[in-house]
């Protein structure tokens, strides 16, 4: 990895061309990257599961109605029977990956059960696996016109409805992703 080109906090959008199922139309934030490879977690693929199906089967009690039908997401197609917790750094947790000052990924059972006890972090978003890349993999497919890179917005990882949120991630970029062709070639 080049020295600058580090994409920790950063969102990855996918180009309109590409065909992978796991991540065709995708925002993924960039938790960690560096030389032996990068991780994250897609932040749009949102599944029929709810908070209160995960919390049951963790046998954990919810006090929080509001809390339990949160929507869990799809993170990525690595670990999915693992759960990772994006969220907002209010408080500490058992098993976190500090990502910012602002944003951590948690993984410990700790944070379920404050978010299903209404004490759980300002925002979050709960996912089942994580999107993984090997050492020079990102790099390679960012050279491949694969994705896009650019700054993180907070409101489109926890606000923004999911349908909205690969547009508005470009947008932050000045790209309409309706305008690109789904090929794009090399100059």
């Amino acid at each position: 990895m080049e020295s600058g080109s580090n994409l920790t906090n950063h969102f990855l959008i996918a180009m309109p061309g590409l065909d992978d199922l796991n991540f065709h139309h995708t925002v993924t934030y960039v938790c960690e990257h560096n030389d032996q490879g990068a991780m994250g977690i897609v932040l749009n693929r949102p599944t029929d599961l709810h908070l209160k199906d995960i919390l049951e089967e963790l046998d954990i009690e919810e006090s929080e109605q509001q809390a339990a039908g949160q929507t869990i997401y799809l993170g990525g197609p690595v670990q999915t029977d693992r759960g990772f917790v994006l969220h907002t750094t209010d408080t500490e947790w058992d098993s976190t990956l500090q990502v910012t000052d602002e944003i951590a990924v948690t993984t410990s059972r700790d944070i379920l059960e404050a978010i299903a006890a209404g004490k759980g972090p300002r925002e979050s978003l709960i996912a089942l696996g994580y999107a993984g890349w090997g050492e020079g993999q990102l790099e390679s497919e960012l050279g491949d016109n694969t994705w896009l890179s650019g700054p993180v917005d907070k409101a489109i990882m926890f606000s923004v409805p999911s349908e909205q949120r690969w547009q508005a991630a470009a947008d932050i970029l000045g790209v309409d992703l309706n305008l690109i062709a789904g090929n794009p070639g090399h100059a």
